[in-house]
């Protein structure tokens, strides 16, 4: 796939009847994924739980909290390990575009039982003057001074980021952030607490919701070509105002030169396909998610 931020992917021009043998088949395959992601679902419900034994304290705009307090009487608690550090200008433009999705989920989540929190380690006055200039509206707490972070495998000292790995996304991995990223999922039963899931690296897509609706589009995420996977990514008050726009370029090239199938196109689109492994990835080690390490 092309991925000069001034191209786009010139497509194969066809028939109806030929796209919708194409898209028949390739329905057959989105179902087949659903049914997989349905399973591993399954199996992530049946994971055993974790008693979380330890006493976490949290800074919150309603005073001093504990982990059962940001339950807020529901069972489940959801938390995005967000990367704020103590002393950051601004928070990851990566873990900032999970967080843009959070608002409007959050009465959704709660109608089924599930307390929505985001987790930084900077004070809470610096996540609160980051969370007043993004405008959102989620609740967001410090667990700074507390060793809740660390436990859940989000933050890492100095130290070992300078000998060279950390255990983060179940591995030992170089990092290059005292902070990472990260989901993870409590659960609260008969006055005990118990954690249930944690997902990191590439599993935080769960929280991106922009990401499948980008993959539904002809160019997709064209990411291949950037330094890191999301290097695109802004906060959403620092995009241009023409951004994504198509320039005269773009707009003097005629999809229709490679109207027609040819080995190189077919060469293409072989290697951009479902399957490849071309496309960019994001891998664990930055603060936007996919630096390359």
């Amino acid at each position: 796939m092309t991925t000069h931020p001034d191209t786009i992917e010139r497509p194969v021009i066809a028939s109806r009847d030929t796209w919708l043998t194409a898209r028949l088949a390739l329905l057959e395959r989105e179902k087949a994924l659903s049914k997989a992601v349905d399973e591993v679902a399954r199996l992530r419900r049946s994971l055993p739980w974790v008693r979380v034994d330890k006493t976490y304290a949290f800074e919150t705009p309603d005073g001093r909290q504990t982990l059962a307090d940001l339950f807020d009487g529901r069972p489940q608690l959801l938390i995005q390990h967000f990367m704020l550090g103590p002393g950051w200008p601004a928070g990851c433009p990566s873990c900032s575009f999970m967080a843009d999705h959070l608002d409007g989920a959050a009465p959704h989540l709660a109608a089924r039982g599930i307390s929505l929190r985001v987790v930084s380690r900077a004070p809470l006055p610096e996540i609160q003057r980051f969370h007043q200039r993004m405008g959102w509206q989620f609740h967001w707490v410090s667990s700074f001074g507390s060793d809740f972070n660390t436990d859940f495998g989000v933050s890492f000292t100095p130290e070992a980021i300078a000998a060279g790995a950390v255990d983060y996304n179940y591995g030992r991995r170089p990092f290059g952030s005292t902070e990472a990223p990260g989901i993870s999922v409590f659960q609260q039963d008969a006055g005990e607490i118990y954690h249930s899931y944690s997902c990191y690296g590439r599993g935080v897509e769960a929280m991106m919701g922009a990401y499948p609706l980008i993959d539904l589009t002809a160019t997709g995420r064209n990411e291949a070509g950037l330094d890191y996977s999301m290097a695109w990514v802004r906060h959403h008050d620092r995009y241009p105002e023409d951004s994504g726009r198509l320039t005269p370029r773009m707009q003097a090239a005629s999809p229709a030169a490679t109207s027609a199938a040819s080995p190189a196109n077919t060469a293409t689109a072989t290697a951009s396909g479902p399957d490849s492994t071309a496309s960019a990835q994001p891998a664990s080690g930055s603060c936007c998610h996919g630096r390359k390490t």
